[in-house]
């Protein structure tokens, strides 16, 4: 297969895909944020409990 038949199907394949629309992108990032936020509050949470419990069964 050479370079520019590889091209042509390459861009063939691009033609059929199904993009997003800009507000699907932007519901799906507002999606990951508040995902990525909630997990960091829980492992923050996590953390300082743990850490708060090793600290007052240590001498």
């Amino acid at each position: 297969m050479n370079l520019m038949q590889y091209l042509r199907d390459s861009r063939a394949e691009l033609a059929k895909v199904t993009w997003p629309t800009r507000q699907g992108v932007i519901e799906g990032t507002q999606a990951v944020l508040i995902f990525v936020v909630a997990l960091t509050l829980i492992v923050f949470a996590m953390d300082s409990l743990f850490g708060f419990l090793v600290r007052a069964a240590l001498p």
